[in-house]
């Protein structure tokens, strides 16, 4: 997938996450149903080891790519001060395959497998290139909270 700058889009406006937390670069695609993320590995990342993206990285990645869908209607205005709070409730699969090096740009493809109010189950794929990284299913949990 060819990453064009004007088809980008912010992940700020639809995760709370912020450095060194923050584990997607932009929003490549972005539906109620699906979304599709990248992610540049670093050397300053606190997941990066001996020069590998460790799997834990791997694992928060996919959960922030998976929040998107869900985050989205909390984001709706990119100008409102909204905060939110979000778990893993549920980790039904994770299936490890390779481990990124320092420099490499991931790509992950998220589906919403089912949604109930403000939890849902998620599908994840983590590719580099064409190889795949990490296959996940997980629940999450997003709750708005008050100021």
């Amino acid at each position: 997938m060819q990453l064009k700058e004007e088809n980008l889009i912010n992940i700020h406006h639809f995760l709370p996450h912020r450095n060194p937390m923050l584990m997607a670069d932009y929003i490549l695609e972005l539906t109620p149903e699906k979304v599709v993320t990248s992610f540049e590995i670093k050397a300053d990342n606190i997941f990066v080891h001996n020069n590998e993206f460790v799997e834990a990285g791997l694992i928060e990645h996919s959960a922030q790519t998976s929040s998107s869908i869900l985050g989205q209607s909390f984001f709706e205005n990119p100008e409102s001060n909204t905060k939110v709070i979000g778990f893993i409730t549920n980790i039904k699969k994770i299936e490890v395959f390779g481990l990124p090096q320092v420099g490499d740009k991931i790509i992950s493809k998220a589906s919403l497998i089912s949604q109930y109010d403000n939890i849902c189950q998620i599908f994840c794929e983590t590719f580099l290139d064409e190889k795949l990284l990490i296959r996940t299913e997980i629940s999450i949990f997003i709750q708005e909270i008050e100021s």
